[in-house]
């Protein structure tokens, strides 16, 4: 689980970078200022998180009951509330609004709590 959670920290990482790199060259012509301030939301926590789980997978041993089941929470969380946003915003700007991914945001954020919430306990065993 440690090589998992650091693959994904460094994907989830690069793509951060990448896609803020999109946000302020190509899509700021393109994103109304609302829908650029929420794409760099997206890329914001996910490169926050992405930080997180490399942490996690360089400190925390995952022998640790709750350790595998925190980073989950995390490379899930990272998925589900970023890239709905990128989602919905690209969606509303080069056609229909995929109103579908509009309920998973909160979903990926409820996701990234409970990595939290998972990590102070997981800390507290240490």
């Amino acid at each position: 689980m440690k090589d998992i959670t650091l693959i994904f920290a460094v994907i989830y990482g690069a793509l951060a970078v990448i896609l803020g790199a999109f946000g302020a060259h190509v899509f700021k012509e393109k994103f109304t200022p609302d829908r650029l301030k929420s794409f760099e939301t997206g890329v914001r926590y996910q490169l926050f998180h992405a930080i997180v789980l490399l942490v996690i997978g360089l400190q925390i041993p995952m022998k640790i009951s709750g350790a595998p089941l925190m980073s989950w929470f995390f490379i899930v969380g990272i998925f589900l509330f970023s890239f709905s946003i990128y989602g919905l915003c690209l969606s509303a700007t080069y056609g229909k609004k995929l109103k579908f991914l509009g309920p998973i945001t909160p979903l990926g954020g409820l996701l990234l709590i409970a990595g939290w919430v998972t990590l102070l306990f997981v800390v507290l065993k240490l």
